[in-house]
């Protein structure tokens, strides 16, 4: 027989593990080809904001996503120590996947058990959504690490009610808060804790062991400790929301009302696999059947966030699935506790096979962001024509201007100072402190003058010229002829010449 101190140790190397392993593979798994994508249209938003001055960034957020406006204060910093490349603006994301998965095996361990928790991890570290968006320089992976945190963190407060713990609740709450307005949807979940916490008959709250009626205040003291956790994040969000608020108009103006079908589709869009979101979806239905009130907390995380957000998207265009993705960390929680019940061996190979079913979908993504990915948009293609064949005193125009594909952020991002001159910005972005440049409104005296022309246009185009339209078309036909054109997936650009 080992002696106590032996066996101690024995288990505390087995917890290590039980956040470790899932941790490391998806730190494996979100490095994997981290940079091979190039940039999608939110993730130059994301470098166009992060690389301007603080002072301009606060004038952005006054114009347009001032939702995101933290996470863009937060990559300003990064990016000033670890520059813009792909991978640089990806890897806060990769990390707080990792995070995330490790802090998910944490939490399963503590509700369910240590083998729960494990499979939990594991189960989100192969997921194709844990690569899509541990590799997306977008606050949504940043989101879920702190969604998985401030659970966590609720639990240690209910179960022993000390100031320091609500102290740490509350910092989580409000940072999950600023970096992500919808996922303060997961309140919803942790308030039907708390509150079933409360009543006479705690284990109802799907804790084990139940919260502590013993601390200050008893069991209610804990509603009222909670409450006041919450003050900080209403402080700092209220003005995020108002300003949000009155931007929806324009920053979701592209989003439709959500339809019953929506929800059919939820699991697969939220796995970024119609197969293994499936998969999730039966597995954590069973978990959630296994574990009975113990499947209160993680059920209600999932369920609730997507009821209030489809609710609110019948009246209000604002279902977007990507913004439910910090739901997923507790749909494998679910999933971890079914796999739980059978042998070691066996639940490790549904993981595997989950794996296997997400690789068509894995290797997708690191070809492209862009959703269909059947629908690639190639701004490193277009910007290598312009760098092999531009010559100097070349210009370029785009067309559309107001296109959310950006596609003179894409070309700027990737010929930086090389970009032929934008003959006719009068405004550009920084200077609007919004998304988009304002051009000249006569273009035929701007274009005075230029003898060779850039022209990009979205979209697959034989005749480019054509496509544009308005005073800036008119002045483009009747001055320039179409020397030749470069299709390209999602764009097209073409060389005119006077």
């Amino acid at each position: 027989m080992n002696p106590p101190a032996e066996s101690e140790r024995s288990r505390d190397r087995r917890g290590w593990l039980v956040w470790a392993a899932p941790g490391l593979l998806t730190l494996v798994v979100t490095l994997a080809g981290i940079g091979h994508a190039q940039p999608w249209r939110d993730e130059l938003a994301t470098w166009s904001a992060a690389t301007r001055p603080v002072p301009d960034l606060v004038r952005l957020a006054g114009t347009i996503d001032a939702a995101t406006g933290p996470y863009y204060l937060l990559m300003h910093g990064w990016t000033a120590l670890a520059g813009t490349s792909p991978t640089a603006l990806r890897l806060p994301s990769a990390l707080a996947m990792t995070g995330a998965a490790a802090l998910t095996a944490r939490l399963g361990a503590r509700l369910v058990g240590p083998r729960a928790g494990l499979l939990a991890g594991l189960l989100l570290a192969v997921l194709p959504a844990t690569s899509r968006y541990g590799q997306e320089a977008r606050p949504y992976a940043l989101a879920t690490l702190l969604a998985v945190l401030a659970t966590l963190l609720l639990v240690g407060a209910l179960r022993r009610p000390t100031w320091r713990r609500w102290t740490g609740y509350a910092v989580a709450v409000a940072a999950l808060g600023l970096l992500h307005l919808i996922a303060l949807t997961l309140l919803a979940a942790h308030a039907l804790v708390v509150l079933l916490a409360t009543v006479r008959a705690p284990a109802t709250a799907g804790l084990d062991p139940p919260p502590d009626p013993t601390g200050p205040g008893g069991r209610r003291g804990v509603l009222w400790r909670w409450l006041v956790a919450l003050l900080p994040a209403v402080v700092l969000v209220a003005p995020l929301v108002l300003l949000a608020r009155g931007q929806r108009g324009r920053q979701l103006d592209w989003v439709r009302l959500v339809r019953v079908d929506d929800l059919a589709a939820l699991p697969g869009a939220l796995a970024q696999s119609g197969v293994v979101g499936g998969l999730l979806l039966g597995l954590a239905a069973l978990g959630a059947a296994r574990l009975g009130r113990r499947a209160l907390l993680p059920g209600a995380a999932v369920l609730l966030p997507v009821l209030l957000l489809f609710a609110a998207g019948t009246a209000v265009p604002l279902w977007v699935t990507r913004y439910l993705i910090f739901t997923v960390p507790f749909a494998c929680l679910l999933a971890g506790a079914a796999l739980a019940g059978v042998r070691l061996a066996p639940a490790l190979a549904v993981v595997a096979l989950a794996g296997l079913l997400g690789l068509p979908d894995q290797a997708a993504l690191r070809r492209t962001h862009e959703w269909p990915r059947s629908a690639p948009v190639d701004y490193a293609g277009v910007a290598r024509v312009v760098a092999e064949h531009g010559q100097p005193g070349d210009a370029i125009v785009y067309s559309p201007r107001d296109s959310w594909l950006f596609p003179d952020l894409g070309l700027a991002y990737h010929l930086g100072a090389r970009r032929p001159r934008d003959v006719l910005v009068v405004r550009d972005q920084r200077q609007r402190a919004d998304l988009w440049a304002a051009e000249c409104e006569r273009p035929a005296e701007c274009l005075a003058g230029v003898d060779r022309v850039w022209l990009v246009v979205t979209g697959r185009r034989a005749d480019p010229l054509a496509a544009v339209p308005g005073a800036k078309g008119d002045a483009l036909r009747d001055a320039f002829t179409v020397r030749q054109v470069w299709p390209r997936p999602g764009l097209t650009v073409a060389l005119l010449t006077r």
